[in-house]
């Protein structure tokens, strides 16, 4: 590199996003997961002795992952290759991975090969990748908001250990805080600003667990807060709530299940406020309407069931409500709807009943239809022997509708008459 290339690079790092500026550059400045990396940890020992192996780091955004990734770099005495997977082809992996070989074979130096959101390699790239990975040529760290599982190949996964990460804790992130503010060179402590308590709090609340979030809302409330007389930056609270909007939506195809299972849970257990929060967030992100009513319907008939039958009539009028008015209208029949639902006798018996049977008819021979109870006008059909119910009193009559002894039904005190 020449002295020119040398002076851009470094005007492009100071005019860089304060979070990719207060990248932590080794392990006393990484903030956070110490479930993975604390002192002492599996991966920590093994990225300090230089004995990675190929891991897959997944978690939501502003987590850590990147991060991480950049202090392997900073530590390890491999060489250290980045690639990202939106931009990325078959014939950088190829050109990554001779190198690799020759680095290998002439100086004895491992490569750690870097793919951030490796869920965007489509399956013939993640496939380049597994001989080598396989025979060690590479080591590969993938950084993923997807669960791995579901968005990278099997094979790839089975060779590679899978770390989550958290999203970060309020401490975490008040570290995070005051270092940037103490930090001359890379963070923003050549400014005077003073952060008030109610803004730092703001500042932790609204960011969602996400350090980037948070580094990019203080970045731009300091800087575009005025400074009194003395050069003093006061950020406010309402300056860091100008800076960020409004709280973050965090919702992803994991949420997408978990929220929804929550949302059924606290129905199931009868807590609407509960119930109406996991709602406002599926509503908040953008989920289809739809999807959150046919949930209460299913609630309805599974949950609630025969404990108030009436219920299920509720949940699917407010569907078709839902499916007639659509938002921010349909909020109001879906809260209804799962207010009552909350506030139902539950009983399941409805849902066990067809189940048993369901079971029953796919393990046992089936059951032969008794000649009375058979259709009677096709050829050869009679119903001589069935006692007609409307001709007794009451219209109930006692008669063998089976033709085999078998309880499939069975009352629940909560059952409504």
């Amino acid at each position: 590199m020449n002295l020119f290339d040398l002076s851009t690079q470094q005007q492009v790092e100071k005019q860089a996003p304060l979070a990719w500026r207060m990248r932590p550059r080794g392990f006393d400045e990484y903030v956070g997961q110490e479930h993975i990396v604390g002192p002492g940890k599996l991966l920590r020992r093994a990225i300090e002795r230089d004995l990675l192996y190929s891991i897959i780091l997944w978690g939501k955004p502003g987590t850590g992952k990147t991060a991480l990734a950049n202090v392997i770099a900073s530590v390890t005495h491999s060489y250290f290759s980045q690639l990202n997977a939106v931009t990325g082809k078959i014939s950088d992996i190829r050109e990554i991975i001779l190198e690799a070989q020759e680095r290998r074979g002439m100086h004895k130096q491992k490569t750690v090969l870097f793919i951030d959101e490796i869920h965007r390699f489509n399956r013939a790239q993640q496939d380049a990748l597994l001989p080598d990975v396989e025979r060690g040529i590479i080591t590969l760290i993938g950084a993923t908001t997807y669960n791995p599982f579901f968005s990278v190949i099997p094979a790839l996964v089975s060779r590679s250990q899978i770390f989550e990460l958290r999203p970060l804790a309020p401490e975490n992130l008040i570290q995070i805080i005051e270092r940037t503010l103490r930090d001359h060179d890379s963070g923003l402590g050549r400014y005077n600003i003073e952060l008030t308590p109610r803004a730092r709090d703001h500042l932790i609340d609204l960011s969602n667990g996400d350090a980037r979030k948070l580094l990019n809302a203080l970045e731009i409330a300091a800087l575009t807060a005025p400074a009194d007389a003395n050069g003093k930056i006061l950020v406010t609270s309402e300056a860091v709530e100008e800076a960020l909007q409004r709280k973050g939506v965090t919702y992803d195809d994991d949420d997408h299940y978990d929220v929804a299972s929550a949302f059924i849970k606290s129905i199931r257990g009868g807590d609407a406020d509960a119930a109406l929060y996991w709602m406002a967030r599926m509503i908040q992100a953008g989920e289809d309407p739809v999807f959150i009513a046919r949930r209460l319907v299913i609630s309805a008939a599974e949950d609630i069931g025969l404990g108030n039958p009436q219920a299920l009539v509720l949940a699917t009028a407010a569907m078709q409500a839902v499916q007639t008015i659509g938002l921010p209208e349909a909020r109001i029949p879906l809260s209804e709807a799962v207010i009552l639902l909350c506030q139902s006798p539950k009983s399941n018996s409805a849902y066990l009943a067809i189940d048993r049977a369901l079971k029953d008819v796919e393990e046992q021979p089936h059951l032969p239809i008794p000649e009375y109870l058979r259709d009677p006008h096709r050829p050869g059909g009679h119903d001589h022997g069935y006692k007609y119910p409307h001709n007794y009193p009451g219209g109930m009559v006692a008669q063998d509708y089976l033709g085999a002894a078998k309880t499939f039904y069975e009352k629940n005190e909560r059952d409504a008459d």
